[in-house]
């Protein structure tokens, strides 16, 4: 989906929505500590000042409207976040939602906060012992319930944002390296974890013991009770989803690196986040996108090369001009009509693809074979034809030494077993193994039928090329004797494209 200005500032005021939903939440709770502790004691002076009754009370109102109305200028920041943007910053700010719109809010608590630190400084040289102990109570309390707000805007806001909204406009990702974006680091992510999980509730433990020493009611209190196991829950939810933030997107590096060492350089990771892990993986993505295009050109080059060598030895024969590209043109028609025939459905497209480029490779042996014998023009003796039948094995042996440094095991098995065994007949009768029916693998059985179709309707130096009509009849008997009959009545369905195949290329004889 494109990221619209309409979609930003939706996704923009449906977060402030979810925003104030928690702060009404937790004031909630707020309320029900302060009802706690005045009902533990209702004489507490700690308690009076913790709730700012007593500490404002002795701050002129003129400073106290004041800086009450400064409490509201975050929220003109936060409006105009949302609703003034132009499009080259639309991109980065929409990233940036979580952390902008969190910091901001956290600002509303920043007039109060240098309020209380002011009238303490100021009042410091008169101000009694209890008094200034009862300010620092309250100025760490103000503190701590503020960066709890902001990690619980943040982490929550931050959950939806990146499992949610930033894959669905960024599903490739790559969305660390835009300019002006604000990346959350390791260290404050501990840093707001552990001041909200572990230093405010045991902060109010220690408040409430101070206040409830002196009451009865202590060990009896069920509220109290309950507001102790909400922040036990709290804490353990919190450091679920913490753990979640560290190690689901590392198990999803893992999985992409053991996928990487197994040759598969397509893998991508799935993590959209304005952080260190989003980062991580963007660039595990360049680099497998990287590793990829070098692969591609390598096995673009590896083809060339083979495909090159296949060219130089059918060059040396004079019989078998065009040979290596209508028989490769040929499986791959046939390869096209294996992938519709419910039979072999269960063959990969992996299996087809290295099929198709083993193909050209069927004849490499016959590099070996004397200029003499490969380039005469005439039949065979039986002295000759049995030495131009090692071409077989001797292929076998060429393409396993060309394609050692390969890492596709299966590529390289089926190039070898098209160069080995695309001579075996399916009654036994072939050669270089005489072996027989579905011990013949394959994809030799695939390449055999291609192999002699070109040879039937092409022109020999010893022969004629067959019609149509003729060659199909050939391979027709000979299903079951020569051919598979099951692979064959595949191939004899493509009679009209390999027609049209070979009537359109016009292909040369």
């Amino acid at each position: 989906m494109q990221l619209t200005k309409k979609v930003y500032i939706r996704t923009g005021l449906v977060y402030c929505a979810l925003m104030f939903i928690m702060y009404l939440a937790i004031s909630l709770v707020n309320l029900g500590i302060y009802k706690i502790y005045t009902g533990l004691s209702q004489n507490s002076k700690i308690v009076d000042y913790l709730f700012n009754s007593k500490a404002i009370a002795k701050i002129p109102m003129s400073v106290v409207r004041i800086f009450s109305l400064l409490q509201f200028v975050p929220l003109i920041f936060i409006v105009l976040y949302i609703f003034l943007v132009n499009k080259d910053k639309m991109k980065v700010r929409f990233i940036n939602y979580p952390i902008s719109l969190s910091s901001l809010v956290l600002l509303i608590y920043a007039p109060s906060l240098l309020l209380l630190a002011a009238n303490f400084v100021l009042q410091l040289k008169t101000m009694p012992l209890f008094e200034k102990g009862s300010y620092s109570v309250l100025f760490i309390y103000s503190f701590l319930q503020s960066i709890f707000f902001f990690t619980l805007f943040f982490f929550f806001l931050n959950s939806v944002h990146r499992k949610i909204v930033l894959p669905k406009y960024f599903p490739s990702g790559n969305i660390n390296f835009e300019k002006g974006l604000f990346k959350v680091s390791v260290k404050f992510l501990f840093i707001i974890f552990y001041l909200s999980v572990l230093v405010l509730p045991v902060f109010l433990l220690i408040v409430t013991y101070f206040v409830s020493v002196d009451a009865e009611t202590f060990h009896e209190n069920t509220i109290l009770h309950l507001l102790f196991c909400f922040f036990i829950l709290f804490g353990l939810v919190m450091m679920r989803y913490f753990i979640n933030y560290f190690s689901v997107p590392l198990e999803k590096l893992k999985e992409g690196t053991q996928e990487i060492a197994e040759g598969d350089y397509s893998q991508h990771v799935n993590v959209v986040s304005p952080d260190v892990f989003g980062e991580l993986a963007d660039s595990f993505n360049n680099m497998t996108d990287a590793l990829e295009l070098k692969t591609k050109k390598l096995i673009t080059v590896q083809d060339s090369v083979v495909t090159g060598m296949a060219t130089m030895v059918e060059s040396r024969d004079n019989s078998t001009g065009g040979h290596i590209k209508r028989t490769s043109d040929g499986v791959r028609v046939f390869v096209n009509a294996l992938k519709k025939s419910p039979e072999y459905s269960h063959l990969t497209d992996d299996f087809y693809s290295a099929l198709i480029k083993a193909a050209p490779m069927h004849d490499l042996g016959k590099i070996a074979v004397l200029d003499v014998i490969l380039r005469k023009a005439g039949k065979f003796t039986d002295e000759e034809y049995n030495i131009m039948k090692e071409h077989s094995a001797e292929g076998a042996r060429i393409v396993e030494n060309v394609l050692s440094e390969v890492d596709d095991a299966e590529f390289k098995k089926i190039a070898v077993n098209v160069a080995h065994y695309h001579h075996e007949k399916w009654d036994g009768t072939g050669y270089p193994e005489k072996i027989a029916g579905e011990a013949i693998p394959l994809e030799a059985r695939i390449m055999a039928l291609a192999d002699v179709f070109d040879a039937l309707v092409s022109k020999r130096c010893y022969k004629e090329s067959f019609s149509f009509d003729q060659a199909f009849k050939i391979i027709e008997d000979s299903l079951g004797t020569h051919f598979d009959p099951k692979l064959g009545k595949v191939f004899l369905s493509c009679r009209e494209e390999l027609e049209k195949l070979y009537t359109d290329n016009a292909y040369s004889s």
